[in-house]
């Protein structure tokens, strides 16, 4: 099972920055959850939002700043003022700050505002550093992961779905439509991870991944239910409690790190 970072160790620093990814490593993280977008002059930059107020002292929608101007911003200070001076960074800067040390999750941010040609971007940045079986693609927008998966098919890709009426009403069913775009995996949010989702996407050969969840007592719960991923801002907590589920088991049946 699989300690996923989300945007880092964002419970402890600035999300999507490099100290917190760097900080989740050192923390006890598989791999880091992190989000991209466009800037003007086709930059792929990694932060959450589509817009900066949140977590910079920028104003105004990510795409309409180059990442020179990006650059200037401080992504830190939001969070604390010992946070001040942290940069939004590049994909490329993460790929290569990261590279051998940890797997990561690419979550392509392709809505409300949409992003032409991102896909190609990604994967292109993914190609250079020699990184496309190093990664998870996932994407609420499915059409995005099945263009990923036309270009390139190497990286394993996951659809995050929200389960609203639709699937509440049992009209779609989420791991047919994260099997329609081929992706290998299922993101799905803690409050709808149920036993009987998860056997029907083992049926269907998905990977099962929740988030995001910061409770010791829900992540034993989610261990319980067999998921292969816990999305977490808290790497250490979810390590802790990965050790001590572990040694609950016989001893030939320990939750493993998911290494595919």
């Amino acid at each position: 099972m699989l300690n996923i970072a989300h945007r880092g160790a964002s419970g402890y620093y600035p999300e999507n920055t490099l100290l917190a990814f760097n900080q989740a490593i050192g923390l006890g993280a598989d791999m880091v959850e992190l989000d991209v977008h466009l800037t003007k002059d086709g930059e792929v930059v990694v932060i959450h939002d589509e817009t900066l107020e949140r977590t910079t002292n920028g104003k105004g929608k990510i795409l309409n700043y180059t990442l020179g101007e990006l650059k200037k911003l401080d992504a830190g200070a939001w969070y604390g003022p010992e946070f001040a001076g942290e940069r939004i960074p590049t994909l490329e800067e993460v790929l290569q700050n990261l590279k051998g040390r940890a797997r990561i999750n690419i979550e392509i941010k392709n809505g409300p505002v949409y992003y032409e040609g991102i896909e190609e971007k990604v994967l292109a940045a993914l190609s250079k550093h020699d990184m496309l079986e190093q990664v998870v693609i996932s994407s609420f927008d499915h059409v995005c992961l099945k263009k990923i998966k036309e270009i390139n098919p190497s990286p394993a890709t996951g659809a995050l779905v929200r389960l609203g009426v639709l699937y509440v009403a049992r009209l779609l069913r989420p791991e047919k439509v994260a099997q329609s775009v081929g992706a290998g995996g299922l993101h799905v949010n803690k409050s709808y991870v149920t036993p009987d989702l998860l056997r029907r996407a083992k049926q269907h050969g998905l990977k099962v991944w929740v988030w995001t969840v910061n409770d010791p007592e829900q992540m034993r719960s989610f261990m319980d239910m067999g998921v292969d991923g816990i999305v977490t801002n808290f790497p250490d907590m979810l390590r802790k409690e990965r050790e001590r589920w572990n040694r609950s088991l016989p001893c030939s049946s320990p939750v493993d790190r998911g290494v595919d």
